[in-house]
């Protein structure tokens, strides 16, 4: 069995008397790209926090790599990178000596320091920022430096909150490929309530509502989860709903207007087929007929109504 990388144990916290989140429970054992959905409010936030150590829980434990996170924090968080929606950036410094001094505050060697500061330069493609003051740069560069203060100290495992809020297209590509190589080498959590981001990066998801968790599996899982697989055909001579719902594997048809129609299958490949055959005897000449991809946006609201 592969290592823990993190796991978390029937996590739970509250401010006052009102719970922020309860019942959280996984274990990461490989590298890879994990998304933490949920909308504004649904305590993701709270998660990230406690799993950096800058919260502690009512309830639950925290271990990384086996290190339990409530009782010794110090060691490990040194296995932690963190970005923040709002990177903690010291703008009036330039790249490299921001970069110095979060090292520094990782508690690296000093000798160890200067190589650091030049791997994560160039892999983030700040070689050529190094001695240009924080302030002055893009949006999406200080995104990257950033991103490169989270990995200053080679940690295993890393969490980042919403880190292509705010960036323009071009900047947000250059991100989500910089992550990707992070992830590579890395285990990563991204935190966010946009389901295009989860889409693009992630492989696996958690997604939060009121507190708990809503969904834990692929992205696939997740698109298919509440939705039925569907079809849609185009047909020329329309046929009626029952004869296309009397074809062998058709569970429903529905007519969507026009010459459309939605089609619910148990096979997809043998649906297909049986109606395209059926087609062709009963002449409906059809014109079109495709798999149907259900938006994440539609799942997201189904498994949150799901939870009220």
């Amino acid at each position: 069995m592969n290592e823990s990388i993190v796991k978390v144990e029937n996590l739970a916290h509250r401010y006052n008397v009102q719970w922020a989140v309860r019942n959280i429970n996984f274990e990461l054992t490989k590298n890879g790209i994990y998304g933490l959905l949920g909308a504004n409010g649904a305590g993701k936030s709270t998660i990230m926090n406690i799993m950096c150590g800058v919260l502690k829980q009512t309830q639950g434990e925290v271990y990384v790599r086996g290190i339990n996170m409530r009782t010794h924090p110090v060691e490990a968080k040194k296995h932690i990178g963190f970005l923040p929606q709002k990177p903690p950036l010291l703008v009036d410094h330039t790249v490299e000596e921001y970069l110095i001094h979060s090292a520094a505050m990782r508690l690296m060697n000093d000798r160890e320091i200067p190589a650091a500061v030049e791997e994560v330069m160039e892999k983030c493609s700040l070689t050529h920022f190094r001695k240009r003051v924080i302030r002055n740069l893009s949006g999406g560069c200080q995104q990257r430096v950033g991103i490169a203060q989270s990995i200053i100290h080679r940690p295993g495992f890393v969490i980042m909150d919403e880190p292509t809020n705010g960036l323009d297209p071009n900047q947000i590509l250059e991100v989500r490929n910089l992550i990707k190589e992070i992830a590579e080498e890395r285990t990563v959590i991204l935190s966010t309530h946009i389901l295009q981001e989860v889409q693009a990066l992630c492989d696996n998801i958690w997604m939060i509502n009121e507190g708990e968790v809503a969904f834990s599996g692929s992205i696939s899982d997740f698109d298919n989860y509440i939705m039925p697989s569907t079809l849609v055909i185009s047909a020329i001579a329309l046929p009626s709903i029952e004869a296309l719902a009397a074809i062998e594997g058709v569970q429903k048809a529905e007519a969507l207007g026009g010459i459309k129609y939605r089609v619910q299958y148990a096979d997809a490949q043998d649906t297909m087929e049986r109606i395209i055959e059926t087609s062709v005897q009963q002449k409906w000449r059809l014109t079109e007929i495709y798999l149907e991809k259900i938006s994440l946006e539609n799942v997201f609201a189904e498994l949150s109504k799901n939870k009220r």
